[in-house]
């Protein structure tokens, strides 16, 4: 008889730097450079250029503000991350996410919005649009419109 594996996600590249474990109690600001791996209770802010690994034990609350972002325990906060944010099963985010590249897996429980525009695409609000763009054309132009195709 086999035993069933388990699909774990995968690692992050770099070694990682820190690790709050299971049974610890973090309130406050972490900010921190490389990779970090939280399996405990963290409370506050969270930034970083860098990585963050939410494990499944986890349970964080807090606003959070990172490069890239992996999720497989308890989010309640919201989460903007400058490239990626991947989630896994059993996986929960209670918030919004913004960033440009999103992953998550089946099972995964996401309640929220998401933003993926880049800070510096061009899409024009409503108000941006020029009010020649909204002209109504007449029966006379779509048949020139027609005629020159």
């Amino acid at each position: 008889m086999s035993a069933k594996k388990e699909k774990t996600p995968p690692a992050p590249r770099g070694e990682i730097k820190a690790f709050l474990g299971e049974g610890t109690d973090f309130k406050g600001i972490l900010t921190f450079e490389g990779t970090v791996r939280i399996d405990g209770k963290l409370e506050g802010e969270v930034y970083t250029k860098d990585t963050l690994i939410i494990g499944e034990s986890a349970v964080v609350a807090a606003e959070i503000n990172v490069n890239t972002v992996v999720v497989s325990g308890m989010v309640r906060g919201n989460i903007t991350a400058t490239s990626k944010v991947e989630v896994y099963r059993p996986g929960k985010i209670f918030g919004n996410v913004k960033t440009p590249s999103l992953f998550i897996e089946e099972g995964v429980i996401f309640e929220g919005s998401c933003s993926m525009a880049q800070e510096d695409s061009k899409v024009p609000s409503i108000g941006t649009v020029p009010e020649a763009a909204y002209e109504e054309q007449t029966d006379d132009d779509l048949a020139a419109t027609v005629k020159s195709d």
